[in-house]
């Protein structure tokens, strides 16, 4: 595995979940996913990185951000959303329904089943 050789102070950031060697991991699938789909839609040339870049810092630097990093990947989200509809690619309000169905699917699943948006009563 490769490493990042820009540091950044955030990587520090208290709120991170660490490896057994420190460095930064992802805390939950989603994050796994969310950061894929980012990488994915680059690739296919939806956005390019500096695009990126200022759409992520933007959220990351908002006031009510936790300062130590806990809700990182709220902010990777709600930056991926913001630039999907800016893009034209999503609207907001296609996003925030699917969020919703998401939500609905995850509280009829059963625990140690895996969540599908089927599992959406409303669906």
């Amino acid at each position: 595995m490769s490493q990042c050789e820009t540091s950044s102070p955030f990587t520090e950031a208290e709120g991170l979940p660490r490896s057994a060697e420190g460095d930064p991991v992802f805390a939950e699938p989603w994050q796994a996913q969310a950061f894929a789909l980012t990488v994915h839609l680059h690739e296919r040339g939806v956005f390019g990185w500096n695009e990126w870049a200022a759409s992520l810092s933007r959220e990351v630097h908002r006031p009510e951000r936790a300062r130590d990093g806990a809700d990182y990947f709220d902010a990777w989200v709600a930056a991926l959303s913001h630039l999907l509809a800016e893009k034209g690619v999503a609207d907001q309000e296609t996003v925030l329904a699917l969020q919703h169905s998401w939500q609905r699917a995850a509280e009829a699943t059963p625990h140690g089943s895996p969540i599908v948006l089927e599992n959406d009563p409303l669906r």
